[in-house]
């Protein structure tokens, strides 16, 4: 485990979602005020808005790669091509170390009640989820493909 995969892990279990923990690991690194940050990547939180879909650790590690690697010419082909390739990789990598990168799947079968309100984040919410666990794959995963 990393000092950031900590800071990710340490940032979920204060309350901020999968994705939210994600980014604001690698905080320093990006200059943006960190409550901005938090409120870029909170729709993602929940497998984006809680539609279980795309995991929210998934969804921070790519948020992150832009930041750091991403491209904002249009045009820029190139640079595109590659930033897919990275993210695919990301995903991969995070898939063979998780099995999915759909929050759903993720978390076994426990995908929740099928609507847009949060759980109370309790002892057994803990418990019962792999996220904090998800988090610090995700920012291991972040570092690891972009050598940081």
């Amino acid at each position: 485990m990393s000092v950031r995969s900590e800071h990710a892990a340490q940032l979920f279990m204060e309350g901020y979602n999968c994705s939210q923990a994600v980014v604001g690991a690698f905080a320093d690194c990006i200059p943006i005020e960190f409550d901005l940050l938090m409120k870029m990547s909170s729709s993602m939180g929940g497998g984006m808005g809680r539609l279980r879909e795309v995991c929210g650790a998934v969804s921070g590690m790519f948020l992150v790669a832009g930041f750091l690697k991403g491209y904002s010419d249009p045009k820029a082909r190139e640079e595109k091509t590659e930033h897919y390739r990275l993210i695919q990789a990301l995903a991969q990598e995070f898939k063979n170390q998780n099995g999915s990168i759909i929050c759903r799947e993720l978390l076994g079968g426990q995908a929740g009640e099928n609507t847009h309100i949060p759980a109370e984040r309790t002892q057994g919410y803990y418990q019962k989820r792999p996220c904090k666990d998800l988090v610090s794959d995700a920012v291991c995963v972040l570092e690891r493909v972009l050598n940081l």
